[in-house]
């Protein structure tokens, strides 16, 4: 812009460049004016007005592109409003003139376009001043929309809306008028057109009253219509469209309604009107439940799915506390969807209507209610799960038969039961610990209720409530050990019923599953239980055929739920495990043969079952337990395994003779033999290869497959930035859950437990709330793809050319969607092949399996199906990978190169420029150098056809892999492309959003390539970088998310390269408008750019976002430029998200970031909201020492409002419903107010944790910074000098207070946050004077504060890691020499006191619940605390000995109460005397303990088979580390007493050989100990030689 300075556009400089760069001159002059019109000068503006409104005006007949007329429209309407308003009219009608003209020609087209974004911008920002000529206008547009295509009819309904918004309530006689020419629009052909009619309606219905009253219904059947074949996009406007129009409808916004007495809906029929779209066929509209069971046909998906966000919307709109009241009715309803027989026609078709009632429950329970609320919540749901238990009960106890529809009642409940149980699970999970009064209060009843329906007849609500179980546990693991107590015993006494045996074991395989989240574990002894349970149901399977299958099954998965508790447990019982696989399959081929010959179709399946069983654990057990492989586990275990896939070949001729239902059972053994095989090393089955490969090519071909099955893998394995020609970026949105249901492939998203009951127990795959694995047959495909790959690059090459000729026959003989789906699978196998040559880098093979797999391939590039394509392309960059020779390289891209040159179809156009794309992706850079010229040529010539948008998107994709991975090489052809981006993005319509996506990627990837070069200052780089410049701000200006999330990342590469040249005062607030976006992808992308920005320049980060809080009083900024999936402007819920955030208030960015970490569940954006709070904490919390302590503190105060809350009851409704009757009035006009000044809700435990964790850094940068900080003399004399100094003594109380709340929280990890905090507080402050009182510490007066922060950790339910920290904190703090008052010394002293007993209490003999290194942490703990303080107290009473005596007061004990002043010396020490002969002794023995276990490895025989005195020889490994942290100071107490006492003890030789040796076997050299040497040499003869005899053994030890 340094050509055009002034406000006027330079006309002379605009005509000296050339017509190809003056659309990027003009829209670079009105980004300038858009900037500079704001803050000139109002006479300066007036001046030059009358010149601009020309040059302005002028430019709307120049056909200016989207990006230009959009900022046009903007500058016109600003300069109105600052300037003066004299000629607004004129421009108006002349704006009119334009839209009226009925020139249809394309070329008139953007001139259309531009007048038509004039008149919504003017009437957005001057609103009723134009009132006048209103009529008109509306009446102009809606005419032209009638005959407009696609994107004029898109930007009429924009512009509509504008007009909307900008008169209000004004323009109510137009309104109808609107809504007639709109609502049609909402089927329209084009996406884009649908999104422009939701938004445009969704601003009509906040003053056009009939829309939500007498049209309520009429605007559904719209919506539903709307979301029939639509997209992403559509779905998420649509349903904010349906969702809000129902919250209006039930709670009206404007009091003004209230008194034209409207009729307003009620409840109910505004959630049958949801209802009815939910459970929706294709066609047609179904008025009332009992027709609409009649009529046939499927659900709509798409409509289930938008309808679903939609239920989300309507409740997000009323707000939590609407939700908190209503949650009964609202929990009721949303259940019994899924209990619709409509909405659960086929076992897919259920699971799907599960996943969306989930979503329901998740999207809004768990975000919208707080810790207190949740609660009342799951007592909510836990009734409601009681009541159908009930009614199940009632069924199943039903003897006479009366019920007749009962069968069809259990098959329902199940579902709710799924959804119930699954919520009820998530909530406990969330909640943590927090939930501990839905355990303990018994009238909630909360695990009676959810184990009773471990007996359900349903599998799926079996293994629901054994994950609800696994849920509760996880959350509070002291409640781990009894519940699996509790499950074997019921287990034992109920083993004559089949729902209580599978029912039971999968409860306890659950918990199992759960043991590796729980830190502290379970007993040891719990395993054996497990093992004799498993072992007995598997011996009495066979006595009692009504339950042999069910036997059968909980006995394996018992045992493969048993190995994930880890080596440590499963070497105890491995050669056990070894004999029961042996012994489940036939021993030899005659066995086999003649096993064949006999059995019935029952025995077959529960042989197949216990085989697939059998599998699953060993399957287990390679994965969990990796250390006890040996060559010999190895070779044991490959006897059962060969039998397996010998076995499977004769499979087939047992199904054909007994029936096809062993087809499953068969199936699962397959599935489990390729999940092992796909674990074990290749080589320990090449023997095997030919037999298992045939099975493998069967499978996925679908050779015995009459289902057109396909795998689900082939996404995963193409690779993630192909996202945008997958749609996977679907799986990147906080709808993923949902969405999944839309996918091409077989059952895609329909993951439900009981198509895998081993996956109860199994690690959670990330992002996934339950484990959900797919049906049996897509997963039994998936394993035999995945396998392949293992398999393939141990193949000869003459099988592999075998089967990729094989392949290639596959295809040619099926026909249709049998033949798609077949190519499908064989593309994914031949990527997962490939991707398994590359790992083993190994080669593909000669000449001729490499001409066979190519021809594969490039028949692929051609393919109509863009998946296909897609994968085409991967294998053909994985296969130039894998040959990695420059002629055959070559040789692929001169065939796409001719095929691009002659083709004309958008098929094969697309294909082949993908395939540049990968070949230079795979090869990248120097292998590909001598195609780069051409390619780039090519794809540039392709970009351009504006005919097709298909074409561009696929052309551009695949210039940015070229950018990308030709680095350096590409640095001559920057301009080329940068110059075509620039056009694209100013010409190509905003509605083909993947053109705009691609083009944020080239972007991207030019600015990688020029790199820190963008610092310079040369002609060329200069133009580059305003390119570059231009490029960011079109893309960020864009409509659509994913766009918008483009261009943060390219400005955050050039932040990275080019800092001074990116301006952080826009940048950083757009930031925090996009931190509110309903879009994952753009929140994610926002708080990544803020995370680098903060590392630099946190400072400035924070004050530029306090500018939109400074702002957002002014103008409603915040809405205006939020993702068009954001809440519209001035829509209810744009509210509640502005309250949630995008108003920034006075806690700045960084309240907004906490605030954000209750909502966000995403891993990966909340660790990037973790980290960016980090660099601004370490920048700027020293010097904004008040701010960051008073945002601590405001999210640890919530734990304390918590701690005194009582759930809240249910069973109010009534008198809330009599309530809202009467002040209707006033609770509407209220509501925005009133969510706006309460917190949104009380920050979660989780939050509360970091904030703790965030208070003990702000402790250590104090130090760091300045001794001020820690001495209250200079801390008071610096405040005083300069008020504006913050020092952290000064806040001291608040510290302590902090300390204590988070210390003596309900939920576990805050009290170890707290108790961390507390100890680091006495470290730094213990010996800090109290300037008033000399001879005084400040601590002082916090005596009582931290015992009572003490004292709760030492109660009797406390877990062993609490337990031990507090030990720390008591020793750290007895040890300070800060308290002065005997009392308060005993409180603490007497925690101590009570602790030593429980070790005192010895091995095994506390009812345990956690492992017994748990109890071994917690006793040596103890003991190291107690050690700490006697080298204190040692050390006071040997100063005071060495000072000259003074006169001391000496007082009685009686005394002592009253006279405070000081505490005589050695009170410490008479205090820890009485304790010291049981203390020397467990001190002794701990050492003991130490130095065996610091043995080599060798002696591991000669260790004492029962264990130590702490610790037992199951859990050795994890107790070394114990004792490894606490033996030093446990030795200098010894040393110590050892002196004082003069070694006059009998155990003193041991001791003090124990001490010696001690010295020599650690490599530390300890001071402190030094003690115990000079009075060895003092001892008694006898003593002397007990000591050289263990010594002397000892010695040898350490040589050998």
């Amino acid at each position: 812009m340094e050509l055009a300075h002034s406000l006027l556009l330079n006309e002379d400089a605009l005509a000296q460049i050339t017509e190809a760069k003056r659309p990027v001159f003009i829209f670079e002059w009105l980004r300038f004016l858009d900037k500079v019109l704001v803050a000139a000068n109002k006479t300066d503006v007036k001046e030059k007005q009358k010149k601009l409104v020309e040059q302005l005006t002028g430019l709307i007949s120049s056909s200016p592109g989207p990006p230009t007329r959009k900022l046009l429209a903007k500058n016109l309407a600003a300069l109105y409003s600052i300037g003066d308003t004299f000629t607004v009219f004129q421009t108006l009608d002349k704006c009119n003139d334009i839209i009226r003209n009925k020139d249809d020609t394309a070329a008139y087209l953007p001139t259309k376009l531009a007048a038509v974004a004039c008149v919504g911008a003017f009437y957005e920002k001057m609103g009723r001043m134009l009132g006048s000529a209103f009529p008109e206008t509306v009446n102009n547009l809606l005419k032209s929309l009638k005959s407009a295509e696609s994107q004029g009819r898109s930007e009429i309904l924009m512009s509509l809306q504008k007009v909307l918004n900008g008169l209000g309530g004004a323009a109510a006689s137009c309104h109808r008028d609107i809504y007639k020419n709109a609502r049609s629009l909402l089927t329209d052909r084009s996406m884009a057109v649908r999104c422009a009619v939701a938004k445009c309606l969704l601003e009509l219905q906040n003053e056009a009253v009939f829309m939500w009253t007498a049209e309520l219904e009429n605007i559904a059947t719209l919506c539903f219509k709307a979301l029939e074949n639509s997209n992403y996009g559509v779905r998420v406007a649509v349903s904010k469209l349906l969702g809000t129009v129902m919250a209006t409808a039930l709670m009206p916004k404007q009091a003004t309604v209230m008194r034209q007495n409207v009729k307003r809906a009620t409840f109910d029929e505004v959630l049958e009107l949801m209802a009815t779209g939910f459970l929706r066929g294709g066609s047609g509209f179904l008025k009332s439940g009992g027709e609409m069971l009649k009529v046939g046909g499927s659900v709509n998906r798409e409509v289930r799915v938008g309808v679903t966000q939609a239920y989300v919307v309507f409740v997000t709109t009323l707000g939590g506390q609407w939700l908190e009241r209503s949650f009964a009715t609202f929990l009721s309803h949303v259940l019994d969807l899924v209990s619709h027989p409509r909405a659960t026609q086929t076992h897919v078709e259920a699971v799907y209507s599960r996943r969306c009632v989930s979503f329901i429950l998740r999207a809004t329970v768990g975000s919208l209610l707080g810790e207190k609320a949740q609660i009342a919540a799951a007592k909510e749901i836990c009734q409601a799960i009681g009541k159908q238990m009930k009614a199940v009960e009632a069924v199943v106890n039903d003897t006479s038969g009366e019920n007749k529809s009962g069968a069809a009642d259990i098959a329902a409940s199940q579902h709710v039961m799924v959804c119930a149980l699954q919520e009820l699970g998530s909530l406990v999970q969330s909640l943590n610990a927090t939930a501990s009064p839905l355990i303990q209060e018994a009238s909630i009843g909360l695990l009676e209720t959810v184990t009773s329906v471990l007996l359900h007849p349903s599998m799926a609500a079996r293994l629901a409530a054994a994950w609800c179980l696994r849920c509760v546990a996880v959350a509070l693991p002291f409640q781990l050990a009894p519940f699996l107590d509790r499950c074997a015993e019921r287990l034992n006494n109920l083993k004559t019923s089949p729902e209580a045996v599978s029912g039971y074991s999968f409860a306890m395989a659950a918990l199992l599953g759960g043991v590796h989240q729980c830190p502290l574990g379970i007993p040891h002894a719990k395993g054996k239980m497990v093992v004799s349970i498993a072992e007995d149901l598997l011996r009495t399977a066979a006595q009692n055929s009504r339950l042999s299958l069910q036997r059968t099954q909980a006995g394996w998965l018992l045992l493969g739920a048993l190995m994930t508790l880890g080596p440590s447990v499963v070497r105890y019982h491995l050669p056990k495990m070894l004999l029961l696989w042996r012994n489940v399959f036939p021993r030899s081929l005659k066995e086999l043969e003649a096993e064949k010959a006999r059995g019935d179709s029952f025995t077959w399946q529960v042989t197949l079952e216990g085989r697939a069983g059998a599998l699953c654990a060993m399957r287990s057990f390679v994965a969990h337990c990796p250390e006890l492989l040996t060559e010999d586990v190895i070779r044991k275990l490959m006897t059962p395994i060969e039998c397996a896939m010998t076995m499977m070949s004769h499979i087939p001729s047992v199904i054909k003779a007994h029936g096809a239902h062993l087809k499953a059972s068969a199936a699962m053994v397959r599935l489990r033999l390729y999940d092992i095989l796909a674990l074990l090393p290749p080589k320990t089955y090449e023997g095997s290869f030919n037999a298992l490969l045939r099975e493998l090519v069967a499978e996925f071909t679908l050779t015995d497959n009459s289902a057109n099955t396909t795998t689900s893998l082939l996404r995963s394995l193409c690779h993630y930035d192909d996202s945008v020609l997958l749609g996977s970026w679907l799986q990147e949105t906080d709808h993923k859950s949902i969405e999944d249901q839309l996918q091409p492939n077989s059952a895609s998203g329909s993951g439900a437990l009981e198509h895998d009951p081993s996956s109860i127990y199994l690690r959670i795959p990330v992002g996934e709330a339950v484990p959900g694995p797919l049906p049996l047959g897509v997963s039994v495909i998936d394993a035999s793809v995945a396998l392949f790959g293992v398999v393939f690059p141990h193949v000869s090459f003459k099988h592999r050319l075998q089967m990729l000729d094989h392949f290639a026959e596959c295809v040619k003989q099926a026909k249709g969607v049998r033949q798609q789906a077949v190519q499908l699978n064989i593309f994914t196998a031949v990527l997962s092949a490939l991707k398994g040559l590359a790992e083993n880098k190994s080669t593909l093979g000669p000449e001729e399996v490499r001409k066979s797999a190519l021809t594969l391939v490039m028949g692929a590039l051609d393919n109509p199906n863009p998946i296909l394509r897609c994968a085409a392309g991967e294998a053909l960059g994985r296969m130039a990978q894998v040959v990695g020779e420059a002629t055959f390289i070559a040789r692929m891209a001169q065939y796409s190169f001719d095929k691009l040159k002659s083709a004309r179809d958008v098929v094969s156009r697309t294909g082949h420029s993908l395939a540049l794309g990968c070949l230079h992706r795979y090869v990248g850079g120097i292998g590909s150098g001598q195609h780069l010229k051409t390619s780039v040529s090519i794809l540039l010539a392709l970009a351009q056809d504006g005919t097709s948008s298909e074409v561009q998107t696929w052309s551009l994709h695949s210039l940015a892999l070229i950018v990308d991975s030709s680095g350096p090489m590409y640095r001559g052809y920057v301009e080329p492309t940068l110059s075509l981006v620039l056009t694209l993005l100013l010409t190509v319509p905003p509605s083909h959003t993947e053109v705009h996506q691609c083009l944020g990627r080239c972007l991207g990837a030019i600015i990688t390539t020029v790199g820190p070069e963008l610092q310079g200052n040369g002609a060329t780089i200069s133009t580059i970088r305003s390119s570059c410049l231009v490029g960011c701000a079109i893309t960020q200006d864009h409509s659509d998310s994913l766009v918008q999330a483009a261009a943060i990342s390219c400005l955050q590469q050039l932040h990275m390269f080019a800092p001074r040249h990116v301006n952080l005062s826009s940048l950083v607030p757009s930031l925090c408008v996009h931190l509110c976006s309903s879009h994952l992808l753009l929140r994610r992308a926002a708080v990544a750019c803020l995370r680098q920005l903060a590392q630099r320049e946190a400072a400035e980060v924070c004050e530029y976002a306090m500018s939109l809080a400074k702002n957002a009083g002014d103008k409603e900024s915040s809405g205006a430029n939020v993702s068009p999936f954001a809440p519209g402007v001035s829509s209810r819920s744009d509210v509640h998200c502005r309250h949630q955030g995008v108003n920034i208030t006075e806690t700045g960015l960084e309240g907004l970031l906490f605030g954000m970490l209750d909502r966000e569940t995403d891993r990966k954006l909340c660790s990037d909201i973790h980290d960016t709070l980090g660099h601004m904490l370490s920048s700027l919390a020293v010097e904004k020492l008040s701010h960051w302590l008073m945002l601590c503190k405001d999210v640890l105060a919530a734990s304390s409002d918590m701690s005194t809350a009582t759930p809240l009851s249910s069973g109010k409704d009534e008198e809330f419903e009599k309530k809202d009757e009467m002040d209707d009035d006033t609770m509407f006009t209220t509501l925005g107010e009133e969510d706006k000044s309460k917190p949104f809700v009380a920050p979660r435990w989780a939050t509360r944790v970091f904030a703790a964790d965030c208070l003990c850094r702000i402790i250590n940068l104090c130090e760091n910074a300045d001794q001020a900080h820690f001495d209250l003399a200079m801390a008071r004399s610096a405040k005083l000098r300069n008020p504006t100094n913050d020092l952290l003594v000064l806040h001291l109380s608040d510290l302590i207070r902090m300390a204590f709340m988070a210390a003596t929280d309900h939920s576990n990890q805050l009290r170890m946050a707290g108790l961390q905090a507390l100890e680091d507080i006495i470290k730094k402050f213990a010996s800090v004077p109290e300037p008033e009182f000399p001879g005084h510490v400040i601590l002082e007066q916090y005596q009582a504060n931290v015992g009572a922060a003490l004292r709760p950790a030492f109660s009797q339910d406390t877990p062993s890691d609490i337990i031990a920290k507090a030990c720390q904190v008591c020793s750290t703090w007895i040890g300070s020499g800060v308290v002065s008052d005997l009392n308060d010394l005993r409180r603490v002293h007497n925690l101590l006191v009570s602790s030593l007993d429980k070790v005192q209490a010895g091995k095994g003999s506390s009812s345990q619940l956690y492992r017994e290194s748990a109890t071994t942490m917690e006793k040596l703990a103890v003991l190291k605390a107690w050690a700490e303080v006697y080298v204190v107290a040692m050390n006071i009473k040997k100063e005071a000995e060495s000072e000259p005596k003074r006169a001391v007061k000496t007082t009685d004990d009686d005394d002592d109460y009253s006279t405070v002043d000081e505490l005589p010396p050695d009170s410490l020490i008479t205090l820890v005397q009485p304790e010291l002969p049981t203390l020397s002794r467990l001190w002794l023995a701990a050492l003991k303990d130490y130095a065996l276990l610091t043995l080599p490895a060798e002696f591991a025989s000669q260790l004492p088979p029962d264990g130590g005195a702490f610790y037992t020889p199951e859990t050795i490994d994890t107790a070394r580390l114990h004792y490894r942290n606490s033996w030093a100071p446990i030795l200098h107490a010894v040393a110590l007493w050892l002196n004082s006492t003069g070694f006059t003890c009998s155990e003193s030789a041991e001791a003090a050989a124990i001490a010696g040796l001690q010295k020599r076997s650690t490599p530390i050299n300890l001071n402190q100990a030094s003690g115990a040497t000079p009075s060895a040499k003092s001892l008694p003869e006898i003593n002397k030689d007990r000591m050289h005899l263990i010594l002397g053994v000892f010695r040898r030890k350490m040589k050998t």
